[in-house]
């Protein structure tokens, strides 16, 4: 757990609130937010300035020379086998993974894959959510933004493998055991970890970033921030889609990203169990932001150029050109006209969503309340999966290791 230091916040915080109220009306609504907790955000301002200090030592030894120095190898070596398998683990190496071994006493993991077979079962939607509104939508605000810009990480020819890394990762969390110790989504989310604190080395106090007006690189409030797009957001998102979610449902998927924030490193007491609580998190956390920058339209055109390169095994023009005007369709419900003019996109009739909306009421409220329906979600979901890792990767995905932060 980060210790709590009183240090200036960046200038970002609270830079545009009046638009992050307005931006954050449904969220307020949601989790019938009646006064802004002035503690909460005075909190979210401090933690702009703080870092995951677990993998910052970790880092820090990758990036040394002296006795102390950790390789990758070292690393996977561990994160496949064990830190046991390392023979002379230097001391940061040890402490890390003894760090993210040590399994909490509230994980349940019988409740981790219910929340992991709900989050399969949503299907398509849950896809969609995470790019357009949990993905896209974040880029309306500065900070992280310009992170990816300095980094490379979604401009240009990178775009598609990272988003296809980032829909691997969470096909892999929601897979059946998949959060255990040997399992690929626990194993991908502490490689995330490392990879967020070795970025977070490699511009901190550089000449590349401006910490005083973003704050820390990956700190610990856009970490939290982020957790939230993928956990109560994506629940808010699929059932504006028209995706069944159960109360049950919602405290299963709470818990799996619970679970997923506490290896990633966020703090004990921004890991949340019930979805309402999230919301109004993430509602102050619309209030704490600065105003959109340059980095946001820039993102955002990267993926809509990402959709020209997309693979497909039959008529790749059409399918091309039918996902991208999907895409602009469907993130006009989810970031309304004002937001699609924030990110310089065409501003196009919300057609795909209605599409959307209507079979997901067929599959999920009337064909899937029946075990026939169950399955035939699943069997979808599964499908889909494939076809979005074809998609970004063609016939081969990455394997642990290979994924970038």
């Amino acid at each position: 757990m980060t210790v709590d230091t009183v240090v200036d916040p960046p200038s970002r915080f609270r830079a545009a609130e009046e638009r992050g109220a307005r931006i954050g009306r449904v969220l307020k609504s949601v989790a019938r937010v009646r006064a802004v907790d002035e503690a909460q955000l005075a909190l979210i301002g401090q933690r702009f300035m703080q870092r995951d200090e677990v993998g910052a030592a970790l880092a820090r030894a990758m990036r040394s020379s002296g006795d102390d120095k950790v390789t990758m190898a070292q690393f996977n070596q561990a994160l496949l086998h064990g830190i046991e398998s390392v023979e002379s683990a230097p001391a940061p190496l040890r402490d890390f993974f003894a760090a993210v071994d040590a399994v909490p006493e509230w994980v349940d993991f019988d409740l981790l894959n219910r929340g992991a077979e709900a989050y399969r079962r949503f299907g398509k939607s849950a896809a969609d959510v995470l790019l357009q509104l949990s993905l896209i939508g974040g880029y309306r605000f500065g900070g992280p933004t310009d992170l990816l810009v300095a980094t490379g990480g979604m401009t240009g020819d990178m775009t598609k493998r990272r988003l296809g890394e980032t829909q691997k990762w969470a096909v892999a969390v929601s897979d059946h055991d998949a959060m255990r110790r040997d399992g690929e989504g626990f194993q991908l989310t502490v490689h995330v970890r490392l990879m967020h604190a070795m970025v977070n080395h490699r511009f901190e106090g550089g000449d590349r970033w401006d910490t005083s007006k973003f704050g820390l690189p990956i700190n610990q409030s856009d970490q939290a921030a982020t957790l939230g797009l993928f956990s109560a957001t994506l629940l808010l998102g699929v059932r504006s889609l028209g995706v069944r979610v159960t109360p049950e449902d919602s405290r299963a998927v709470m818990h799996l990203w619970k679970y997923v924030g506490w290896l990633i490193g966020v703090n004990d007491d921004w890991l949340f169990d019930v979805e309402r609580d999230q919301h109004a998190f993430n509602y102050h956390v619309l209030l704490a932001q600065g105003d959109i920058t340059e980095a946001g339209p820039l993102l955002a055109q990267g993926i809509m150029e990402a959709q020209d390169s997309l693979n497909f095994k039959r008529f790749p023009r059409l399918g091309r050109a039918y996902t991208r005007a999907r895409l602009l369709s469907m993130l006009r419900l989810f970031l309304t006209k004002e937001g699609m003019r924030d990110l310089k996109l065409p501003v196009r009739m919300p057609w795909a969503s209605v599409g959307v909306f209507g079979r997901n009421l067929v599959d999920h409220h009337v064909l899937g309340r029946t075990a026939w329906g169950e399955r035939r979600l699943h069997r979808q979901s599964a499908k889909n999966r494939d076809t979005i890792m074809y998609r970004h990767f063609g016939p081969e995905t990455p394997e642990i290791g290979k994924i970038a932060a």
